[in-house]
């Protein structure tokens, strides 16, 4: 349990679990940021402490919710984010960009995990065209790349993150979508400790979410540019069209079914198809809709770019129980941390490094390891550094920077 002064907190700020005043009296559920009526409601109170058993989420603060030494406290976190071209602009470094590239690369295609990664989505892209072909499938063809992926997982999670994050893979875009959302799909399922047989079922089931898209025509779902309201509704009845194709084509079972229907119903009962809300919504439902909503943001698509990590989970954060179960939230941050690992970050001195390990008890002070100093040395593989920002105090994470353009800069 954890123990805060009233005095320090500020509007804004979010907790990983609810805050309460007084006994059983709940200041703020979790994951719903305090507001000024609340901090006004503490003061007339004279209440002097709080207690929360999570930790404080301000991601929009996180010099001052790290604690930072006086000695940084110039170094504020910028709003606007710098890009990496314009790192390199300024401290002028055109021979070490090549070198930066290579250095960092999260994938080589050559290593067992990214072979294992592909051939995923392989096997699922030859399932889903037997689909659209119209050949013989039967639902044990996504029993098995459900059970192999979960195999997989378990040897190789961080890596795994690191794809989905790089973006590595192109082509089979529908499958490598629904793989990477039943990667992370998973990864939430066990951190909910939910039964075997249970996330078992939510890996079919995000395997298969988005499978009703190929029953739309591609010039709908890779339009370029936003949809005209009629274009929006066809897409809104893709959900309807994967529980058709899991029902009466695989004889699904009722649990993925769920799954097909309620991946876009939302918390607030504003989704659809039928506008359900809360605990009617299925747990697996709850968890997809988590997991595809991140992988929708850092994944690049048509009608435009992908965003960071760090950015995407932000987006999460800020969701406020209107789209999202507030404990998949949870439980989705405790396993992808504040910056996910594989995530390129500037700290406070200049350096550029990469998040390679989480605290999930400090989210925003992970294990980095360092790919150029402060004087922008670029490191080579033996003078590379690992450091625990939840030791070394005096360096924090000031901002996250975009792989994608951390590699066209290099180029």
């Amino acid at each position: 349990m954890n123990f805060l002064n009233a005095s320090e907190l500020k509007a804004g700020q979010i907790f990983s679990a609810a805050v309460y005043s007084e006994g059983e009296n709940m200041l703020v559920p979790p994951l719903v940021p305090l507001r000024e009526k609340d901090l006004k409601l503490l003061n007339t109170w004279d209440i002097k402490t709080v207690r929360t058993e999570g930790y404080i989420i301000d991601i929009d603060a996180m010099e001052e919710t790290e604690n930072v030494p006086e000695e940084f406290a110039e170094e504020k976190i910028s709003k606007e984010e710098d890009t990496l071209a314009e790192f390199f602009a300024k401290n002028s470094l055109p021979e070490e960009k090549k070198q930066i590239k290579f250095s960092i690369s999260a994938v080589q295609q050559n290593s067992t995990p990214y072979r294992v990664y592909k051939n995923l989505i392989e096997k699922l892209a030859a399932a889903f065209n037997s689909i659209k072909t119209g050949d013989d499938t039967s639902m044990r063809t996504f029993d098995n790349i459900a059970v192999l992926l979960l195999q997989d997982l378990r040897n190789y999670p961080d890596n795994f993150i690191d794809f989905i994050l790089g973006g590595e893979v192109s082509g089979n875009e529908l499958a490598k979508s629904s793989v990477n959302t039943a990667i992370l799909s998973a990864l939430i399922a066990q951190e909910l400790k939910l039964p075997n047989q249970k996330i078992n079922n939510i890996v079919i089931g995000a395997l298969l979410h988005d499978i009703g898209m190929l029953r739309l025509s591609k010039g709908i779902t890779e339009k370029k540019g936003g949809l005209s309201d009629a274009e929006l509704e066809q897409i809104k009845s893709h959900p309807l069209h994967t529980s058709k194709i899991v029902n009466k084509e695989l004889l699904g079972p009722r649990e993925v079914n769920l799954i097909a229907l309620q991946h876009h119903e939302r918390w607030d009962g504003n989704g659809y198809p039928d506008k359900l809300s809360g605990q009617a919504i299925d747990i697996g439902a709850r968890v997809v809709s988590v997991a595809d909503a991140f992988e929708a943001m850092v994944s690049k698509k048509s009608y435009r770019n992908s965003i960071v990590g760090y950015q995407a989970v932000k987006n999460l954060l800020a969701d406020n129980a209107r789209r999202f179960d507030p404990a998949v939230i949870i439980a989705f941050t405790k396993i992808i941390g504040i910056y996910p690992i594989g995530s390129i970050v500037r700290l406070n001195n200049t350096s550029i490094a990469r998040v390679i390990k989480l605290h999930t008890e400090a989210p925003l002070r992970p294990v980095v390891q360092m790919l150029m100093d402060e004087n922008g040395k670029v490191l080579s593989s033996r003078d590379v550094q690992t450091i625990d920002l939840l030791i070394v105090k005096t360096l924090f994470i000031k901002n996250a920077i975009d792989p994608v353009e951390f590699n066209v800069s290099n180029a």
